[in-house]
């Protein structure tokens, strides 16, 4: 599909399917008010619709996967950006896991019953959260389908 569209095949579309069209042809990051901008003066809309419509669309692009809302405030589509991590849990790891962690609570069970209660130090709780948080920072979670789609 092409921008080039005539106004009556362009109303057949969804703003998102038009957005999307825009940033194809574009090449280009657009926020979100240049982007219902254009869409309002390709469907010739009234200069009113932007202001009664700007939150619609914000959360119709929030919403869509197709789209992704950059650092910059500003929309492109998600093809364009790859994830530098993809993690594959498979079935297997996935029950050794689980082993690993059920033989585990049990140590700590029996190691708890020997501790009194006064003995818990909250701190090393903090430091694992931050370590986790750093090492989990440039994390992105893809469904199955999207990775599919990659391949």
């Amino acid at each position: 599909m092409s921008l080039k569209m005539k106004k009556e095949e362009l109303e057949l579309l969804s703003n998102k399917d038009i957005a999307e069209l825009i940033l194809q042809n574009s090449k280009r990051t657009l926020n979100t008010a240049d982007l219902f901008k254009k869409i309002i003066k390709l469907l010739e809309l009234p200069e009113s619709t932007f202001e009664s419509k700007i939150a619609d669309f914000y959360t119709s692009l929030a919403t869509d996967k197709r789209f992704i809302l950059l650092d910059n405030g500003k929309w492109d589509l998600r093809v364009n950006h790859t994830s530098d991590k993809i993690i594959k849990v498979t079935a297997e790891e996935d029950e050794e896991e689980d082993e690993e962690s059920e033989e585990k609570e049990e140590d700590e069970d029996s190691q708890d019953e020997d501790l009194e209660e006064d003995s818990y130090d909250d701190k090393e709780d903090e430091v694992y959260d931050d370590e986790t948080n750093e090492e989990l920072k440039d994390l992105v979670v893809i469904d199955e389908d999207e990775l599919e789609l990659e391949q």
